[in-house]
């Protein structure tokens, strides 16, 4: 039976008008003063109605019906952005750029792999485009009732983002008044949706999609300007982006998590656990991104040893990180045991920790030193911090992503200014790394409580406390099978499995 069919609508009618008066009238007159709001939590999710704040005094006011306001924003959007496209934006002629800058925004308006051949990079971009959307999407279907949100508005929100962070982000870089297309600025367009999809992990479970595209629309416009800012202007140096990217998306999303604190989550929430298959889906996600990761922090570093040595470390770093991933779930884990949170999530972080300094020669030995140490402070950040985040500053990391970006995102920025201090890099100062990672970190905090608030305005809609991480409320989900006996079969393997 589908979760909408249970607690139905359907009310029997009272034999005599008196009964129904000594019975329905009492009902109606406590309803609006119990505190759970009983009725609500076994709604049907489908219907047209909104949990008003008049049926629920105590809960601010909800809409669950996106029929119109989802259609018309996403189809608004889609056609602003084919208008401006159809104004600036043509296809690369293969010509020189006479524009040159630093760090990615250099790369991205050189493009230096087009003289040669034009698609040199499309494995490359291919690689990106995987962990765009297989492994951001799949990492995050752990949530046991959560999978076709996780997957699916994960694809939705890298479609438009893609789109609007193109044009965005080569604003800055016309050549007669237009946009050249390159494999290059498409794999820059898909970085620019990762910190979406950042940002999207620390509030899964709890916006609708409307709220969702708001904050893809105004995330990627502040990512452009801060990229601009520490990458165009100071010229500091990010080939992987830990601090423009993973460190700026994860304080963007705490900053809107902040925003949009529940108390009525404060607790926790009965959908907010996996089960053993969401959780394998989840390490999907996990491998995708770990085996495509040295694409991500390599596509756009300049060619020959610059390139190789950002493969190399990456390929290192994420090794090391692994082991220590590993090693330090089982040490604070009870009995030894690992937690696939920890594996899903921290054997990740050395990709993110060497992003900054990855095409800088620090020596295989010095990614490995980056990967340890990202592993260990990521999987000791689930264990310990994120319960402190939650109780102690009331931001709800439904994924975690201040332990798998924005700590190993910082580390890598610490690790840039100390690599720039000992010169393993032509041109790169510390002082201009640190400003990097500052203006990262304070573009990101403002600009995510400015969105979040923003996206707190209550006609955009966001789903009430008792229906979070719950798929039903914006998707139609096939009827469940009947768990039961699959339960107790499962039980039972375990039970002999012991035994044996």
């Amino acid at each position: 039976m589908s979760r909408g069919a249970v607690g139905g609508s359907h009310q029997r009618a009272f034999p005599h008008p008196l009964l129904s008066l000594v019975i329905l009238r009492p009902v109606a007159y406590l309803k609006p003063h119990l505190s759970l709001c009983p009725d609500h939590s076994s709604q049907n999710t489908d219907s047209e109605e909104s949990v008003t704040a008049a049926q629920c005094p105590n809960m601010p006011a909800y809409s669950t019906n996106i029929r119109l306001k989802f259609p018309i924003l996403a189809l608004i959007l889609e056609l602003v952005t084919i208008l401006l496209y159809a104004l600036f934006v043509v296809y690369d002629d293969g010509k020189p750029s006479s524009h040159h800058d630093g760090g990615h925004e250099k790369d991205n308006s050189t493009d230096h792999h087009k003289e040669e051949n034009p698609v040199a990079l499309y494995p490359m971009f291919q690689d990106v485009h995987v962990m765009i959307f297989i492994g951001f999407g799949f990492l995050m279907t752990f949530l046991k009732r959560y999978g076709f949100s996780s997957v699916g508005i994960n694809l939705l929100l890298a479609a438009f983002g893609l789109q609007w962070g193109l044009l965005l982000q080569n604003i800055w870089h016309l050549e007669n008044g237009k946009i050249k297309v390159s494999i290059e600025k498409m794999i820059n367009a898909d970085f620019s949706t990762a910190t979406v999809l950042i940002s999207f992990g620390a509030v899964l479970g709890k916006t609708s999609p409307v709220q969702l595209l708001i904050m893809t629309l105004l995330e990627i416009t502040t990512f452009c300007l801060n990229e601009h800012l520490a990458v165009g202007m100071l010229g500091a140096s990010d080939i992987g982006a830990s601090m423009t990217i993973h460190a700026f998306g994860a304080y963007f999303g705490l900053a809107v998590a902040r925003v949009l604190y529940r108390p009525g989550l404060r607790n926790g929430h009965d959908n907010e656990g996996s089960v053993y298959h969401s959780d394998l889906f989840a390490m999907i996600g996990t491998v995708y991104l770990w085996m495509f990761w040295p694409s991500f922090n390599s596509a756009i570093a300049e060619p020959g040893t610059p390139q190789l040595m950002a493969i190399t470390n990456t390929y290192f770093s994420l090794a090391a990180c692994a082991l220590a991933a590993y090693a330090t779930s089982s040490l604070v884990e009870h009995k030894g045991k690992l937690d696939m949170v920890h594996i899903q999530n921290a054997t990740l972080a050395g990709g993110v920790a060497v992003g900054t300094c990855a095409d800088m020669n620090i020596g295989p030995f010095g990614a490995m030193v980056i990967g340890v140490t990202a592993g260990v402070i990521s999987t000791l950040g689930f264990k310990f911090l994120s319960p402190i985040l939650a109780s102690n500053l009331g931001i709800q990391d439904t994924c975690g992503v201040h332990n798998l970006h924005g700590m190993p995102g910082i580390l890598g920025g610490l690790a840039g200014i100390l690599a720039a201090l000992l010169g393993r890099k032509d041109s790169v100062t510390p002082g201009i790394q640190a400003a990097a990672l500052a203006s990262s970190l304070g573009f990101a905090l403002v600009g995510g409580a400015i969105t979040g608030l923003i996206m707190k305005l209550p006609f955009w809609g966001q789903p009430p406390d008792q229906n979070c991480f719950d798929d039903s409320i914006y998707w139609e989900v096939p009827e469940e099978e009947e768990e039961a006996g699959e339960s107790l079969t499962h039980a039972d393997h375990s039970k002999n499995k012991a035994e044996a």
